[in-house]
């Protein structure tokens, strides 16, 4: 079938045709001839990336009068990022007619500009719930004449919150509308919308309900919790052609391991809700580029991106809802390219994966988690071809053919291949030479193989360690990684140099080699952290007996267990000796932190203040006791 069948304009159809479509999407083939010949509402499940977007804008394109310069056509959508790719979509399949104009609506923009297009004709108005509730309510837009109202992501703008503001804007447009529903998922709140706002709806389903993708590759890595970090390295160096999303549960998460990655080299940066829509804007607009290759992100702040050629999703954890590990992986394997989901599970949620397993149809795949030899072999392939196709430019190159040759005289072609790789590699297999398997035995007993190298996860931290209290625990929102970050970042201190970590309720006990004790003390002490002033003393109870009955009452973190679910750990915590990070992906470090002011960038000054900047937040910790954004 093309889309020529479907009923389309001859305008649309020279649209479709400048941008090369030329076959329908099964959701297309379904939901445009029964939008187009029918005087019916219409539910349309399918799974991100199927092509919902031409599915409903086609039809409503061809059903447009471009003479009556009112708002014909509503189309709700849960994000910004979403709603202008949209209404870009909908003016590249209007190209040919004349007349027609579409109008974005959503927060962090100009209302007064908005209201001024929209006033000068707009047919279709495709806007976000909150920055559409705020204008009808200021009266700025009429939606007395709508014909047409689409909820696309109906399911994602529903987990949101947002259904008391589609409630409010449904009601202000008139009964003899016809509404189109299209969603990844059918969740009883979007069977609500369907049963109150819709009449007699038909439903296309492409696929099973809330079912995956059939080009994604699902699988899982069954992990201990203190790996967590660890685990999700060697994901990321054994797919070194990676483009991405990582996805945790809450922005700290979400910036406490971009962080992390980024202090370790890779080419990484955050997504989550504590970013203001310039940042968010300049860190999508990196990843649309691919000059950014990982993404980390919420679930919220991941919503409306809209990037076919996304290889993998990783789920660093399991979502809460598991219909919402649907619209993760579907950010993967769209367009009829195939993509790679995986999910790093540790024996608490364990349970869950049977969960998905049944809403998404398929079976989740076991991997275990690559070893350092098989790492440095696909590290090693990716380099070397890497080089083999780098152009070369003969014609500038020439000049120093004699000094190539003099320099190489002695060395046969074989020893100097040798030096170059070792030079561009080295550090890389010294990285992983020793890497231990950090596989979790399925059956769930112990605790694992143990960790990376230089983690020295099994032995006791009392000698030479001196241990403090300090006067927030979980409930003050602290957590090992936090904790790690707040001491290496206000002393001279490394991961390395950091012991035993026990976090109870309202306090928690830390152990740090003798010689930073008095650097620690002296810079944490009175430090602001998320609106508490810090007290730090030595703990009187040195004794690893009473300790270790207060653990086992206490859940402490044992043995150096301090990498809690994802928090960002101290610089150096896996490596020995302060070595730093080797590259990794291409076999280059794009250094998204410098430059301009761009990215990110973190320094101590002699005041004793860190500062962050760009994409995301600042912190300025000072003897004030006070933090500024």
């Amino acid at each position: 079938m093309t889309f020529t069948e479907l009923g389309l304009k001859e305008e649309i159809l020279a649209a479709l045709s400048d941008l090369g479509f030329e076959v329908p999407t099964p959701i297309q083939q379904q939901a445009i001839p029964a939008i187009i010949a029918g005087d019916r509402d219409l539910v349309g499940l399918a799974q991100t990336g199927t092509g919902k977007t031409a599915a409903f804008g086609l039809p409503l394109l061809s059903l447009c009068d471009p003479q009556a310069k009112k708002v014909q056509s509503l189309v709700l959508c849960p994000t910004r990022e979403l709603c202008v790719q949209i209404a870009k979509d909908l003016v590249n399949f209007s190209t040919h007619l004349k007349g027609v104009k579409v109008v974005p609506i959503y927060g962090g923009s100009s209302i007064d500009k908005q209201v001024k297009e929209i006033r000068g004709g707009a047919q279709i108005v495709v806007a976000t719930p909150g920055r559409l509730v705020d204008m009808i309510k200021r009266r700025m837009i009429d939606l007395s004449n709508v014909d047409f109202a689409i909820l696309d992501e109906a399911d994602e703008m529903l987990n949101m919150g947002f259904k008391e503001d589609l409630d409010f804007i449904l009601s202000q447009t008139p009964e003899t509308k016809h509404t189109w529903l299209f969603s990844a998922t059918m969740p009883k709140q979007v069977a609500y919308i369907a049963k109150t706002f819709m009449k007699d709806p038909i439903e296309v389903t492409v696929g099973s309900k809330n079912s995956s993708a059939s080009t994604i590759e699902h699988s899982y890595h069954y992990i201990h919790e203190r790996n967590r970090y660890d685990a999700l390295k060697r994901v990321l160096d054994v797919n070194p052609d990676i483009y991405g999303i990582i996805f945790c549960q809450t922005r700290n998460h979400t910036r406490d391991v971009a962080d992390r990655l980024i202090t370790d080299g890779y080419n990484a940066d955050a997504l989550h809700g504590d970013l203001s829509q310039d940042q968010r804007d300049y860190v999508m607009n990196k990843f649309r580029n691919k000059t950014l290759q990982v993404l980390v992100a919420t679930d919220v702040a991941a919503r409306g991106i809209d990037v076919d050629s996304i290889t993998h999703v990783i789920h660093y954890q399991l979502p809460d809802d598991v219909e919402n590990y649907t619209h993760r992986s579907g950010r993967t394997g769209r367009a009829g390219k195939e993509g790679k989901s995986i999910a790093l599970v540790n024996r608490t949620f364990k349970h869950k994966l049977r969960e998905i397993e049944k809403i998404i149809n398929k079976p989740i795949e076991y991997k275990k988690i690559p070893e350092g030899v098989d790492i440095c072999d696909v590290q090693l392939k990716a380099l070397v071809n890497q080089i083999v196709e780098t152009p070369v430019n003969e014609k500038a190159i020439s000049r120093y053919d004699e000094t190539l040759a003099s320099a190489f005289a002695s060395l046969t072609k074989e020893e100097v291949i040798k030096k170059f790789v070792s030079q561009s590699f080295e550090r890389f297999m010294s990285y992983y030479a020793n890497a231990r398997d950090i596989n979790q035995p399925l059956d769930g007993k112990g605790d694992g193989p143990g960790r990376e190298r230089g983690r020295d996860s099994g032995r006791s931290r009392d000698e030479g360690f001196k241990r403090y209290f300090v006067n927030l625990g979980k409930d003050g929102g602290m957590d090992p990684g936090s904790l790690i970050r707040l001491i290496c970042d206000n002393s001279s201190a490394t991961g390395n140099d950091i012991g035993r970590i026990d976090l109870k309720n309202e306090f928690s006990f830390f152990q740090i080699k003798d010689e930073y004790s008095a650097d620690v003390l002296q810079g944490i002490q009175g430090l602001d952290y998320r609106g508490e002033t810090l007290n730090i003393e030595e703990s009187k109870d040195q004794s690893p007996e009473k300790r270790e009955r207060s653990e086992r009452g206490g859940g402490g973190f044992r043995g150096g267990d301090r990498s809690g679910g994802g928090d960002r750990g101290g610089r150096g915590r896996e490596r020995s000796g302060g070595e730093k990070r080797p590259r990794t992906f291409s076999g280059r470090r794009e250094d998204s932190r410098s430059g301009g002011g761009e990215g990110r960038s973190s320094k101590r000054n002699f005041s004793g203040k860190r500062e962050e900047s760009g994409s995301g937040e600042r912190r300025d910790f000072n003897r004030r006791g006070q933090r500024h954004k």
